[in-house]
């Protein structure tokens, strides 16, 4: 028998959406466009989207690959072969892994899919996913979706205390955790690991039997002599870790959605199928491009890396000057800072707010990367340096304004 009553409260539930909090990015950006409305010069330090324009001899092998009717038919869903071989080809000139194009490596639309969709691929109810917080949210979320349990662990302090907190969470955790995932450099919290600490990672997982993603999308920006390492150099690493990159950061090429994962052939393949079903691969001009990207030289990076550089410098030495508590970054697009003292009791999500409304500033507000974040901003370096200054003066304003008012 029909009950439209029943039929309504089944329409509406819908399992998966209800899982997820509120984006709490969303609530600043609203804020941020009534501002813009009503004529108030907005700061934009939030979202990490680089504002440089894309290296133009990719985009010139974009308009000519995109002139080629033959260009024009569905694509792989796992990306096309010469795209694969470069991507290996890469990691073998950075990092010396080798790599099989056919059974390690995978074209993703952009790293955050490939990460969504291993995750839907290799986790579901009863399954653990060990993830370090503060976190970039698709590395929490993506296992949430997937109907995995996720158990957090701080990411706060160096390489051997990230460690031994790794180690001690996946011994209490009944069941042992099915994966762990790790992002360094961090966003948002810019640390930096040695390969040393990768090596340790990989003897545990095998100690333990878990499957390891390790997100490398800040490979690039780096800074004072600094490289970032590849989970892959490990020897054995393909045993038990697969790795995604994007070409978003390093290249300027966000919109574009390029990225890849590479590693352990059972979760490629994995990864392969859930694909299979979902998507036919992106353009293949994009993809033509991407190769492009990745064969022609590090100096576009450099030039990158080099005005991320003067953004830093200019970033920290005004917030060294206020009330802002912060380790210079060695690698990333970001600077992540202590709310000062007086404002800390607000969390993360009300200061920046009033950061917005009083200073002009938007910032991300640590709580939206997980629950030990909310002392904390991330600010992205997505303005040029006059703007930078600008930031500093008007937060500078803002915070002794704020003091005169409390005396």
């Amino acid at each position: 028998m029909y009950f439209p009553e029943q039929a309504e409260y089944n329409m509406n539930e819908f399992y998966r959406i209800k899982l997820l909090p509120q984006y709490i990015f969303n609530g600043l950006a609203d804020m941020k466009a009534e501002a813009e409305s009503r004529g108030e010069e907005i700061l934009d330090f939030g979202m990490g989207n680089p504002d440089l324009p894309t290296p133009p001899h990719i985009v010139d092998t974009l308009i000519e690959a995109a002139k080629k009717p033959e260009n024009h038919r569905y694509s792989l869903s796992k990306g096309i072969a010469p795209l694969r071989t470069a991507i290996c080809d890469w990691y073998q000139q950075h990092y010396q892994a080798e790599l099989d194009p056919e059974k390690e490596a995978i074209v993703t639309i952009g790293s955050k899919e490939g990460i969504a969709h291993l995750a839907l691929a290799i986790t579901g109810p009863g399954d653990i996913a060990l993830v370090p917080s503060p976190a970039y949210p698709i590395h929490t979320y993506a296992f949430i979706i997937a109907g995995a349990e996720v158990k957090h662990v701080s990411l706060m302090g160096n390489q051997q205390d990230i460690f031994n907190k790794i180690k001690v969470a996946i011994e209490g955790s009944n069941p042992i955790p099915k994966i762990l995932v790790l992002n360094f450099p961090s966003n948002p919290t810019t640390q930096c690991v040695e390969v040393s600490f990768f090596e340790e990672i990989i003897a545990l997982a095998k100690q333990y039997g878990i499957w390891v993603l390790h997100d490398l999308a800040y490979a690039d920006i780096v800074f004072d002599d600094y490289k970032a390492p590849s989970i892959l150099q490990v020897k054995g690493a393909k045993e038990v870790a697969v790795e995604c990159y994007t070409l978003s950061k390093s290249y300027n090429m966000p919109g574009w959605r390029v990225g890849f994962m590479c590693g352990n052939d059972r979760l490629i393949t994995a990864l392969t199928k859930m694909k299979s079903y979902l998507d036919y691969g992106m353009f293949a001009p994009i993809q033509l491009a991407a190769i492009t990207a990745l064969t022609s030289g590090p100096e576009s990076i450099k030039e990158i890396c080099a005005v991320y550089k003067k953004r830093r410098d200019l970033l920290c030495a005004g917030l060294q000057q206020t009330q802002w508590e912060f380790a210079i970054p060695r690698a990333s697009m970001f600077v992540w800072a202590r709310i000062p003292e007086t404002y800390r009791h607000l969390g993360s999500f009300e200061f920046s707010k009033q950061l917005l409304l009083k200073a002009g500033v938007s910032v991300s507000p640590g709580i939206g990367f997980g629950p030990f974040g909310d002392e904390y901003v991330r600010f992205s370096l997505i303005e040029d340096e006059p703007k930078i200054s600008k930031a500093i003066m008007n937060m500078a304003q803002m915070f002794k304004m704020d003091t005169v008012a409390v005396t």
